[in-house]
């Protein structure tokens, strides 16, 4: 826990923070922003340096911020940072190389997930870092910003930035998919190829977390047709109620195709999960009222 920041004596005296970060002149922190014609550089959450830094290098480590914001802030001169026993960290990925996926563990990890492998190395590639001086790989699915989510057996994360990934067609499309996960943009194009081969009559969202969807409102608003295929689980129901309440009758819940599971890849493996177990024994109200309008579905088949 941090116990004291400190600040040079010159910042005290001027009751704020002009900051750069990672080279990006003219955007600036300022704790007196209201009273100021200085711009506040937020990211929709918070407004506190802290804040600023979880965006910006996708960490919740508050070591690992703090010693960012010291290399990076001109204006910030941390003095001493108290953590009790607990060390400054590094950064997880050293060396970061990104190649074509390749790597057998990481086909056969796609292949247990019910991925079509030759469409996942067409959509990702592997990610090839260090952690501690030890070799890691993992599959990653690129974003708009050029970081990247990377996934494989054991692991979860992302190379910041963090943000969402769009995916257009060359020619303009009136419909857009929109996914919380990379997986279960794969799960869809791997079902749609067994049924459909032209997975080119859409645009694509990947969220790559719902706390991005505030940066989807924008590109999905050029879209006639918007369809979901969120988790089934309370922020992929505030999600979808939240586009509704923007753009209305354009928005269409696609998760009674996978409603007896968790999302759309547990659906393509078959796997009903724990929790969808529970709502068979004891439906949801809401559920139950969406169950009955939906006609009786034979097999596994998956149609828009």
């Amino acid at each position: 826990m941090l116990n004291k920041v400190m600040l040079s004596t010159e910042s005290r005296m001027r009751g704020d923070m002009q900051v750069r970060f990672g080279g990006r002149y003219g955007k600036t922190y300022c704790r007196k922003a209201v009273r100021r014609s200085v711009p506040s550089l937020r990211a929709g959450r918070g407004g506190n340096i802290i804040a600023l830094a979880q965006e910006l290098y996708a960490s919740d480590s508050l070591p690992y911020l703090l010693e960012r914001i010291a290399e990076q802030a001109p204006g910030v001169h941390p003095v001493s940072f108290s953590f009790g026993k607990q060390a400054l960290s590094k950064p997880s990925f050293q060396q970061l190389e990104v190649v074509p996926l390749s790597s057998p563990a990481l086909y056969s990890y796609l292949r247990q997930r019910g991925i079509n492998t030759e469409l996942a190395k067409r959509e990702c590639r592997e990610v090839r870092y260090l952690t501690d001086g030890k070799p890691y790989f993992a599959i990653g699915f690129p974003n708009r910003s050029g970081g990247y989510e990377i996934r494989n057996k054991f692991f979860k994360g992302c190379i910041a930035p963090k943000d969402i990934t769009h995916i257009r067609q060359e020619q303009t499309r009136e419909t857009c998919c929109l996914f919380e996960g990379f997986m279960d943009y794969l799960s869809f194009l791997t079902l749609r190829l067994e049924r459909c081969p032209d997975l080119d009559g859409q645009d694509y969202i990947v969220l790559n977390s719902t706390s991005n969807l505030s940066k989807a409102i924008r590109p999905l608003g050029g879209y006639g047709r918007i369809h979901c295929f969120l988790d089934n689980d309370k922020a992929g129901m505030e999600a979808v109620q939240e586009l509704r309440e923007k753009y209305g009758m354009r928005v269409r819940d696609a998760s009674h195709i996978y409603g007896d599971y968790n999302d759309l890849n547990d659906f393509l493996c078959g796997k009903r999960s724990g929790q969808a177990e529970r709502r068979q024994e004891k439906p949801e109200p809401e559920r139950e009222q969406r169950q009955a309008r939906q006609p009786e579905r034979k097999g596994r088949g998956f149609r828009m």
